[in-house]
């Protein structure tokens, strides 16, 4: 937590230096969303053309309740993005690709969703790794010349490729599978420094 709070203080320092600029090239940002989970995030997008850019986020979360809860991962989400405007302001679509690990377990839910029945992660661990791909609408608010509040959201698919354990434990090997799923990829509440 304290390396994306420096981050911030980076960004916040830098964009408050800069007064001069006559067009947004380059953003860092964070999401909200990962916040509330303690999961470590950052992007970064820099523009490629007066509507298009090309933004890559990452996230890493390496802590565990306890020994029978786990909720550890790390991703990293490029995106293409077409700004329907000028680049960093209002509506935009975007082409994502997705890459990760994953180590999950121990968490108590009865979630049912388009096919992946998530229940499952209450009496076992999975661990194995995530790629995939989708596409994403997304909508900035500009809050100030250097701050934005970026909205987005994604649909898309992701083969997870798994090995599944006893939770008890967190101990024997049970299955090793490949799962796909077809669903939302990606959903974001971005604060956005602009430079």
């Amino acid at each position: 937590m304290k390396i994306k709070l420096f981050f911030v203080m980076v960004a916040i320092m830098l964009s408050a230096g800069l007064t001069t600029a006559s067009g947004q090239d380059f953003a860092l940002k964070t999401n909200i969303i990962y916040d509330a989970t303690a999961t470590i995030n950052l992007g970064a997008e820099i523009g490629l053309a007066p509507k298009w850019s090309l933004d890559l986020s990452g996230n890493y979360n390496a802590w565990s309740k306890n020994d029978y809860t786990k909720w550890k991962h790390w991703m990293a989400q490029p995106e293409v993005r077409y700004w329907f405007c000028d680049r960093f302001s209002r509506h935009f679509v975007g082409v994502h690709l997705i890459g990760g690990a994953f180590n999950l377990g121990g968490i108590d839910n009865n979630l049912s969703f388009l096919g992946t029945d998530f229940s499952l992660l209450k009496d076992h661990r999975y661990q194995g790794y995530a790629y995939g791909a989708g596409a994403a609408y997304g909508f900035a608010f500009m809050l100030s010349k250097h701050l934005n509040l970026e909205l987005e959201a994604g649909f898309g698919y992701i083969c997870l490729d798994y090995d599944m354990f006893e939770c008890e434990g967190c101990g024997r090997q049970t299955l090793s599978g490949i799962h796909h799923y077809i669903g939302p990829t990606k959903a974001a509440v971005n604060l956005v420094f602009l430079f």
